[in-house]
Parts: structure tokens; C-alpha cells; sequence
């Protein structure tokens, strides 16, 4: 009699880990023909035939006030998807990033089909804040499957067997753009200074950001008038950002493109100012010097201020240990402050070129040898279930 196909459930509550999801629906798909996937996700793992149980975006959630507003939401969310789980009885359920989400869902499974494999695909940053998660997540799954090579020992000193598999966002192209492509389409000299300006892909991160990072812009372009800038948008924040780039003086004029092209944008950039997240750690595989800032409301602030372990906010910086990207978080990242980081980059050719020779080679490391890690982790999934 023929075996049943294998089948996983994927669980991804967030726009990130909607895109690591599909990446990984579509190596397992490649390594096991007739496996049977289905889960909950959004459009880009729906796109993989992983159709949702229900819409994921009333989970995104940025900052603790905002987690406590939604925490009704969250378990209601949460009860659902496990109820799907223990219906559907697959073989193994994968838990995408979003911790609170996803380890909801793992206890309410563990409790109900413990038979079910569960297993992480990226782990809490016990690194930075919270060190007792590694102990709970030990408890709530069966493997982890971690994107940062120093999460292991972490969690394996929990009893948690732990693979490092890569860093997905390194594995995406973030250094294949064609810079020299880039200036000629858009009208710049070779020896034109560019400068980018990365906002985020969150309408928070924009309403935070936008007014320190637009000071810094028109203080740089004042101070050096063949400055030219490029503005990166997300498709999920367009509609926010774009109206706010035209009524501003020292933006309305910036180049602004979508996200099929940013990586070009990268290759042909001197330096960014970014909004810190994954975008810092592209920015520093591509070489691309940057100055990092970041604010969260002043009560979400005070809360991470104080359980932060970490000496840094990039991840680059910390895989470094060193502050390879000068990082500004909230009253610190001010426009004054963010314009004498950018302006010491784009005015000093020696430090710029040291500083793309370090976060290349960081970069590199945090990226991961072998196979992309959605192939490593498809084949460390099905291994799991043989």
C-alpha cells in the first residue's frame, strides 16, 4: 500500500514571515513532490498554493502598547489555528518568526496533539532582551531552525536542537544590482554622490521617522548641492509615503523607486540612512555604508529600554561587535544628529571604503555557507517526518 504524502502546516502571522514561508513552500515542494501543504499566511505563500486559513494582517503588530491592544485579537487568532492544526493532523507544523503568535499556537498543539512535530523557523532574539524565552520555546517545540550563527548555543544549552540554516534576507540579491544600469537610467554621473533614504515598510516606522530623516536630507542637500538622493518605497507603505515625498521641499525631488529595483539603487548608492530592520543587514552584504535610526512611542521605548541586553539595534553591529553603522534610537535620532553621520560617509572616501570592506565581510558570515536556508531548512523539515 503507498505511503501518505507528507504534509506540513506553515504558520506565518506577518508580512516577513509571509515572504520566508513561501521560500520555504517552494523547497519543500521542489525536495518532496507530493507533499501537502496548507497553513496560515499571506499573499506571496498563497501565490505557493498555501492558501490562508484566514487574513493576516490585523496580527502585525509593532511595539508592547500595541501588543496589548491586540492581545484579544491574537488569541482568538491563535485558538483558530491550532483548532485547524489538530483537524487537518499534519505531520509537522513550522512556527514563522512572530513569537507570541506563533508560540501561542505550539502550546495550544502541544497540549492537544503532542504527536504533531513542531518546529521554530527563527527563534526570539534572546540575544537581545528576554534570555528565559530560549527555556520556553524548549519546552513548546521539537527544533529550531535559526538564521543567526551565535543563536545555537543559547538554545541548545536549553535542550532545544537547533540548526542554523542562513540568513534568508542575504540569500535575496541584495549585492547583484547593477549600479552602473541604475545612473544611466536615472540621469546620474558616474561621480555624482548618492545618498539613499530607507523610511521602513511599517506606517509607523514612516510617522516616526519621516521628520528627523527629511531634516537630514535637506541639511545634507543644502551643504552639498550635487547631492542626489534616492528614496526606496515598499509596495505595503506607497500610499503613505509617496504623498508626504511630494509635499516635501528637500525630498520632492529625490528618485524614487519600487522594490524590483532597489537592489540596483543599492549597487549605485555612497550611503543610506536606514530605518533599523532587515533592510541594514542587505545594505551591509550590498556594501553600502549606512547611518541607522530608529524611534518606538516613548512608553514601548521605556519598556525595551530597560530589558534590552544587546549593545547594539543591527544585527550587523552585533554579529561585529562593533559599531560598523552608527545607530541613533529615539530623542538621539534627530536630524542634526543623522546629517553629521551621513555627511562624515559621503566626505570621506578612505573611512567609506574600509566601512564597505567590514559590513561585506560580516555580511557574508551572517549569510550562511551551503544551500539558501529555505532549502536547508525544507531538508532538515522532511528529515524531521521520515
Amino acid at each position: 500500500m503507498r505511503a501518505r504524502s507528507p504534509h506540513i502546516y506553515l504558520v506565518a502571522a506577518e508580512a516577513s514571515g509571509d515572504a520566508l514561508g513561501a521560500e520555504l513552500a517552494a523547497a519543500l515542494q521542489a525536495q518532496a513532490a507530493d507533499i501537502a501543504l496548507s497553513g496560515v499566511g499571506g499573499t506571496r505563500m498563497a501565490r505557493q498554493g498555501v492558501e490562508s486559513l484566514f487574513d493576516i494582517s490585523d496580527l502585525s503588530v509593532l511595539g508592547f502598547i500595541e501588543g496589548i491592544k491586540a492581545y484579544p485579537r491574537v488569541v482568538r487568532r491563535a485558538d483558530e489555528t491550532a483548532e485547524d492544526i489538530v483537524r487537518a493532523a499534519p505531520d509537522a507544523v513550522v512556527l514563522i518568526d512572530s513569537w507570541g503568535f506563533t508560540l501561542r499556537v505550539a502550546q495550544r498543539v502541544r497540549k492537544r496533539a503532542p504527536h504533531i512535530k513542531l518546529v521554530k523557523y527563527v527563534g526570539p532574539q534572546v540575544w537581545a532582551t528576554r534570555p528565559g524565552r530560549a527555556r520556553t520555546l524548549a519546552h513548546a517545540v521539537d527544533h529550531l531552525l535559526t538564521i543567526h550563527p551565535f543563536d545555537a548555543p543559547l538554545f541548545e544549552e536549553e535542550g532545544l536542537k537547533t540548526s542554523f540554516v542562513g540568513n534568508p534576507a542575504l540569500w535575496r540579491g541584495s549585492d547583484s544590482g547593477d549600479g552602473t544600469l541604475f545612473r544611466v537610467t536615472h540621469g546620474l554621473a558616474p561621480d555624482d554622490p548618492v545618498l539613499m533614504i530607507l523610511f521602513g515598510s511599517r506606517s509607523a516606522e514612516i510617522e516616526r521617522l519621516f521628520e528627523p530623516f527629511e531634516a537630514a536630507a535637506a541639511s545634507l542637500v543644502a551643504q552639498q548641492p550635487g547631492l542626489r538622493l534616492i528614496v526606496p518605497v515598499a509596495d505595503s507603505i506607497r500610499p503613505l509615503l509617496e504623498p508626504r515625498l511630494a509635499e516635501s521641499h528637500a525630498l520632492s525631488g529625490a528618485i524614487v523607486v519600487g522594490e524590483n529595483d532597489r537592489y540596483d539603487a543599492f549597487a549605485a548608492a555612497d550611503a543610506a540612512i536606514a530605518c533599523s530592520g532587515t533592510v541594514t543587514s542587505e545594505l551591509a552584504l550590498a556594501g553600502v555604508p549606512a547611518v541607522v535610526g530608529y524611534r518606538l512611542s516613548p512608553v514601548t521605548h521605556f519598556i525595551a529600554k530597560r530589558l534590552m541586553r544587546a549593545p547594539y539595534i543591527s544585527l550587523v553591529n552585533i554579529a561585529a561587535n562593533e559599531k560598523l553603522m552608527p545607530e541613533f534610537v529615539q530623542d538621539e535620532c534627530t536630524g542634526e544628529a543623522l546629517c553629521a553621520a551621513a555627511r562624515e560617509l559621503l566626505g570621506n572616501d578612505a573611512l567609506r571604503n574600509e566601512k564597505r570592506r567590514l559590513l561585506r565581510q560580516t555580511a557574508l558570515e551572517m549569510k550562511g555557507d551551503g544551500a539558501p536556508p529555505s532549502e536547508t531548512a525544507a531538508r532538515i523539515i522532511l528529515e524531521l517526518i521520515a
